[in-house]
């Protein structure tokens, strides 16, 4: 701080213009300023701002890409997704209809089987009814020649 006073006391204004002295310096800095910008322009900022431009193009473009192969995606999904239930409907509907014929055919051969069945009881019923005739029969006889030999012991 004392020697800031000190160089502020011992300077000493020897000429016109002090602080604000309007000489060759201003336009000189201003030139300077106006090339640094230029050059600055030219070799740093418009490079930067084209890479910046095609990478901005090359995004976009990858985008509308992208959006395209998805909206691409989403309608396949839904053609396959309908086709799916489709196949699903018929595959539904076609075993329903193989149900009904195993059972058709089932009931074919149920119904087969117990007509065979009825007719082997009915052949079986018949020469049981026939054999029983015949013992019957051969019963009678026998009854009968029983009765006649105690008849005939009991008559004598």
């Amino acid at each position: 701080m004392i020697n800031l006073s000190i160089l502020i006391s011992s300077s000493e204004v020897s000429g016109p213009g002090g602080l604000f002295d309007f000489n060759l310096t201003l336009p000189l800095v201003a030139l300077q300023v106006v090339l640094l910008t230029v050059l600055l322009n030219v070799i740093l900022y418009n490079p930067l701002l084209t890479i910046i431009e095609e990478r901005k193009e090359y995004i976009l473009t990858n985008l509308g890409k992208a959006s395209e192969l998805l909206s691409e995606a989403n309608q396949l999904t839904a053609q396959y997704e309908q086709e799916l239930t489709n196949v699903r409907k018929e595959a539904q509907l076609e075993i329903t209809n193989s149900q009904k014929i195993h059972k058709e055919i089932l009931e074919v051969e149920v119904n087969i089987s117990q007509k065979y069945i009825n007719d082997l009881l009915d052949t079986i019923q018949k020469d049981l009814l026939a054999k029983k005739n015949i013992a019957l029969s051969s019963l009678d006889e026998i009854v009968q020649s029983l009765c006649a030999d105690i008849e005939a012991r009991l008559s004598i």
